[in-house]
């Protein structure tokens, strides 16, 4: 059998996912529910069992899963397998587009980028911000970057993943979006497991402690929106910190205590002393009588 009579029959309503995790088999299925040809490539080939019986074509080699689409969905560790999985293929990559939904920084959505376009295909960045079982769901949504018509052309395939939300030409902006939404994401995961410790030494078990510090984590929305009668950030877009509510000295107190209790429980301190020393450096530098977003100054840094 001939290379041509090996190779898989594209159709125009195709997709390509490379990469079986639980995200990737996610998607493809989700495609694949949606009457999308769906063709699969994973490394670990057993990966693609699951999804193969539910109606996926196993592709042989990279080369043969990019040919068989003209939209190529990555999702993967990092950027690094990427050019590791695509290296043999570039051949094939022309008139193709890319799209990468996989964690990395900015600056590497950005060569990924210039890697795919010196090879004669269209890139785009992606941030999936659902865990896996509700890839396409209503609650799903995906943020992208790149070249606004290439993210045109091929949105009634994405949307199927979740509501994707453009956010401009730059690359590296949706993989920014994306860190910028865990970070927040991790750092509350740490400030609950940080207050779950402090509550166990007192005797609360998980199961009491964590409905209160949840209602806690879910009200923090509210009360910034009702700090300010417009979108929140618009007074920080303006340099204004009026120090009428939470001032710096306030919250900064508060970060005391808090180091003060977790220092005489025993427990880890990076992150309760992170968050002081937040309060600590605006209230150095004249702040102490701003709201508590001065603290934005440090965090920023030189820039």
């Amino acid at each position: 059998m001939n290379e041509r009579e090996n190779s898989i029959r594209k159709d125009d309503r195709s997709v390509t996912v490379i990469g079986l995790g639980p995200m990737g088999q996610a998607m493809t299925r989700t495609l694949l529910a949606a009457g999308r040809p769906v063709t699969v490539w994973n490394r670990t080939a057993a990966r693609a069992d699951g999804v193969v019986a539910d109606g996926a074509t196993p592709a042989a080699t990279p080369k043969q899963a990019v040919e068989a689409s003209d939209l190529v969905i990555l999702s993967l560790t990092d950027y690094r397998a990427m050019y590791d999985i695509l290296g043999g293929a570039t051949a094939s990559l022309a008139g193709r587009t890319l799209v990468n939904l996989s964690s990395d920084t900015p600056d590497r959505s950005r060569e990924a980028a210039a890697w795919a376009e010196g090879h004669g295909a269209a890139f785009l960045t992606g941030g999936v911000m659902v865990p896996a079982p509700m890839v396409g769901t209503e609650a799903a949504f995906v943020y992208y970057s790149g070249r606004e018509r290439v993210m045109e052309s091929h949105r009634a395939a994405l949307a199927l993943l979740g509501v994707p939300k453009y956010l401009g030409g730059d690359p590296g902006l949706a993989q920014m979006m994306y860190q910028a939404q865990l970070a927040v994401f991790l750092t509350t995961l740490s400030g609950l497991m940080h207050a779950t410790a402090m509550l166990g030494s007192a005797g609360m078990k998980a199961r009491e402690a964590l409905p209160e510090l949840l209602s806690s984590a879910d009200s923090i929305g509210d009360i910034l929106r009702a700090g300010e009668e417009n979108v929140p950030g618009t007074a920080l877009d303006a340099g204004e910190h009026p120090g009428d509510l939470s001032t710096v000295t306030m919250m900064g107190a508060t970060s005391d205590h808090i180091v003060e209790t977790s220092r005489s429980l025993g427990l880890d301190l990076a992150l309760p002393l992170a968050v002081q020393g937040h309060y600590r450096r605006a209230i150095e530098n004249g702040h102490g009588g701003d709201n508590w977003t001065r603290i934005i100054d440090s965090i920023r840094g030189a820039r």
